[in-house]
């Protein structure tokens, strides 16, 4: 996806990006590849297939909610900062809390932000289970791109939203996942209240997006999903 179908593709989604977020978005793919060199950040180098998979995947975000309109956002396991950093770089109201259990990676993305020049963009080194156990209750909006599991994210992510917030998966195929996941949903207080199955554009590989409502909160988690099985509650 070159810039010029990248600009017209994000203006289907009703997105109209300005001069200066291209520069940071140019900016973000050359400190992808530097510090790719290094460390493992990303299988995606080649400048075409990371604005088509991992920038404008990480912006479909929004065809299932208007984040003008939001504040905060956590993006659980962000790796190189997809979704997370992408959607503040676009969205530059949110407060962006960018979750990694990886050190390397937080201090790649602490690279990208001090060189965009970006505000309100917290960064943090730890697992999201332990994370979520101190920060209820805290987030308008979270999210997590292809990283785990849906019943496993479930349980991270809903602790840390607000009660009448959202939950975000951005997945391939997902409809077994979402089988998988009735149990937690029911446990967890939350509701899916959208469910959007598209095609990528030029590669027409398929995407799912899923959108939980966190109806109440439910203090006994997170916790591990192995005993959620074990006793059957």
């Amino acid at each position: 996806m070159n810039q010029n179908k990248f600009i017209e593709e994000l203006k289907k989604l009703g997105i109209n990006i300005t001069d200066t977020q291209l520069n940071q978005l140019d900016k973000y793919y050359n400190l992808l590849v530097e510090y790719n060199k290094v460390m493992n950040l990303t299988g995606i180098t080649e400048h075409d297939e990371v604005y088509l998979k991992h920038f404008y995947d990480s912006l479909t975000i929004i065809k299932s909610i208007d984040l003008n309109k939001c504040n905060s956002l956590c993006d659980i396991g962000t790796g190189a900062g997809f979704p997370g950093m992408v959607l503040k770089i676009l969205f530059p109201n949110l407060e962006v809390t960018l979750l990694d259990s990886l050190n390397k990676r937080i201090n790649f993305l602490t690279k990208v932000s001090e060189e965009l020049s970006l505000k309100k963009v917290n960064l943090i080194h730890a697992r999201a289970e332990e994370y979520a156990s101190l920060n209820r209750n805290k987030f308008d909006v979270t999210t997590s791109r292809a990283v785990a599991h849906l019943s496993n994210l479930l349980e991270f992510s809903i602790p840390m939203t607000k009660e009448n917030g959202y939950f975000i998966a951005l997945k391939g195929n997902l409809d077994e996942e979402l089988n998988e996941a009735k149990q937690a949903i029911k446990i967890l207080n939350v509701e899916l209240v959208d469910k959007i199955e598209f095609k990528l554009p030029i590669e027409e590989s398929n995407r799912t997006i899923v959108k939980f409502k966190k109806i109440k909160d439910n203090k006994k988690y997170p916790r591990k999903f192995s005993e959620i099985k074990k006793n059957r509650l």
